[in-house]
Formats: C-alpha cells, sequence, structure tokens
C-alpha cells in the first residue's frame, strides 16, 4: 500500500474508533438514571465540598493510570524503551479502544500500537502479565473479603466455615505461586507442538524473573490501594451509617465479582450496580446512595480516561516503523 493511501486509511480508522468511542459514550451518559441519582444526593451537600471530595477522586485517578503507565513501562523494559509520556499516551489511548470492546481487548491494541511493529504481540504478552498480577491481587483480596461476608453473614455450620477458610488459602496461594512462576506458562507452551513455533512471541514469559515479578505486584497493589480508596471516599461520605471496614469489604467483594464476569466496558456499569446494590444491602438500607456512588466512579474511572484518551488515539501508529531501540 502506498504510503499516501495508508496515510489516509490510518486516519480514517483514527477518526472512526474517535467516533464511535464519543457516540457510545454520549448514548450511555444520556440514558444513565443513575448519575442523575447521584446529582441528586449531592445537592443539598455545600459546594466547596463538593468541589473538594470530587477534585480528590480525580486526582487518584490519575494516580491510578499514572501507576498503570509505570507498569506498563517497566513491562516493557526487556522489549522496548517508551518515554513515561509515552506510556501514559498509549495507557490513555487503550481505554478509549477499551470502552466499547468485551472485556477490555481494545485496551491491548491501543497500547502495542504504540510500539514497533514486530514488537507489537511480543508487547501483548507482556502486557498480559501486568493484567494477571492485577487479577491475582483482585482474587485474593476478595476471597479472603467473600469468606468474612459468608462467615459473618450467612451463619454456617462450623465445618463449613473452617473449609471456606481452607478453600480461601488454597485459592489465594494457587494465584500467588502461578504468577511468580509465570515462566512455567513458557515451558507449557514450548511443550506443545502447535504452538511452539510462535515461540518468539510468548519467549519473554521466561524472561520475567521473580524478584521483576515482586515489582510488578507492588505497581498492582499500589493501583488497587488507590482505587479502592476512591470508593471508600464516596462511599463514606455519601452513607453515614456504614462502617468503614464494611466499606473495605464489599468494595473488594466489588471487585472480585466484576473481574469474573465477561463484560463490556460502557455496559459494566449496570453490573457493577447490580453487584454493589446486592453485597451492600447487607449493611445499609440506602440502595439508591449505593448505586450512585458506583455510578460516580463509573463516570470518572472510564468515562472521563477514555475521553481523554482520545486525543492521543491520533498519535496510533497502524503501518510505520518507529525503529527504537
Amino acid at each position: 500500500m502506498r504510503s499516501d493511501y495508508k496515510r489516509i486509511f490510518s486516519y480514517a480508522i483514527k477518526v472512526t474508533i474517535v467516533a464511535f468511542a464519543f457516540w457510545f459514550i454520549y448514548h450511555k451518559l444520556t440514558s444513565n438514571a443513575n448519575l442523575e441519582s447521584f446529582r441528586n444526593i449531592i445537592s443539598t451537600i455545600p459546594r466547596t465540598e463538593i468541589i473538594a471530595v470530587i477534585s480528590l477522586v480525580l486526582v487518584l485517578m490519575l494516580v491510578n493510570w499514572g501507576l498503570e503507565a509505570l507498569k506498563w513501562k517497566r513491562l516493557l523494559r526487556k522489549i522496548e524503551k517508551l518515554s513515561l509520556w509515552q506510556s501514559i499516551e498509549s495507557v490513555f489511548c487503550g481505554l478509549t479502544l477499551a470502552i466499547f470492546t468485551p472485556n477490555r481487548l481494545g485496551e491491548y491494541g491501543g497500547r502495542v500500537f504504540f510500539l514497533s511493529p514486530k514488537r507489537r504481540i511480543i508487547g501483548v504478552v507482556a502486557m498480559a502479565v501486568g493484567n494477571i498480577g492485577q487479577m491475582v491481587l483482585t482474587n485474593i483480596f476478595g476471597a479472603i473479603a467473600l469468606s468474612i461476608f459468608l462467615l459473618r453473614f450467612l451463619h454456617l455450620d462450623y465445618r463449613l466455615n473452617y473449609a471456606i477458610i481452607v478453600l480461601a488459602a488454597m485459592f489465594c496461594l494457587f494465584f500467588l505461586t502461578f504468577f511468580f512462576n509465570i515462566r512455567w506458562l513458557n515451558g507449557l507452551l514450548l511443550s506443545m507442538r502447535f504452538t511452539r513455533k510462535y515461540k518468539k512471541f510468548y519467549s519473554i514469559l521466561g524472561r520475567y524473573h521473580k524478584k521483576e515479578l515482586f515489582q510488578i505486584l507492588m505497581f498492582c497493589l499500589a493501583r488497587y490501594v488507590v482505587f479502592s480508596t476512591q470508593y471508600f471516599i464516596m462511599f463514606y461520605w455519601l452513607i453515614a451509617d456504614i462502617h468503614y471496614l464494611d466499606i473495605l469489604m464489599m468494595v473488594c467483594i466489588l471487585f472480585f465479582v466484576q473481574s469474573t464476569l465477561p463484560s463490556l466496558d460502557l455496559f459494566d456499569i449496570g453490573i457493577r450496580s447490580a453487584t454493589a446494590s446486592y453485597f451492600f444491602s447487607f449493611v445499609t438500607k440506602q440502595d439508591v446512595a449505593v448505586i450512585a456512588c458506583t455510578a460516580s466512579i463509573w463516570l470518572i474511572n472510564i468515562i472521563i480516561p477514555a475521553i481523554l484518551g482520545s486525543y492521543f488515539v491520533f498519535k496510533l501508529n497502524f503501518f510505520g516503523s518507529l525503529n527504537r531501540r
């Protein structure tokens, strides 16, 4: 394909992606009654207080995705050098594409098209390592929180209680063992004939040592703390009758349940709201406030970053070689 045609075709794709993303966002925002509930709830709160709290949550959103950019840069260290700003651009661009693709698959494309063409598939594998680290922590904290929830609210037989504790411990141990030995996955793929010919793409798995994986997991932990804090702030601010430990327990369960369900980022608000409404009903009767808090976090953590990322979509490099070292 001639360079002029490539340029035109590339630009057309970018415009289509941005237009599609904004159409989805507009459609969802205009039909979201939960955001209207949130506006009604905060309408009686002093304006300065609203600005202070929302500003804090917005800053934490930027910290959250900033940490993800640092993690992405760290994951790519063995593949290709990216500056911190390039890493930030790719992360926010990925968020724009993730918003209308199932299970956030577009996020992979949004990031790896910032890499040289020959390194893009390897970049997908590296990104998967980071996502596995985030999943490991989500599952560990979720399993612990869910165990506490079951023991506290279901009043099961003591033998079932012991079984739940043992299963939760085994569950957590499995995920930690798997993550810190992710090199085993490289060996497993090499042992299968039909995947062996693609080893140049997934051999990066064998290059992540335990020290590096621990560093990646610390980035994941920092992100988990940040977005958990966002939820904690909103729930503690708007729901006075709920204990702070109950908020922490329910937020961990909310993340855990969400991670197990296939979803589309833009319509994920329905799943988030239903999950939050069910579990929080055990500790508070303010169902509208629970759903409103969830909707506000969805707006701040998903919609606003996707809008910001639309600018970086135009920096995607579909065809050219960046020739980075």
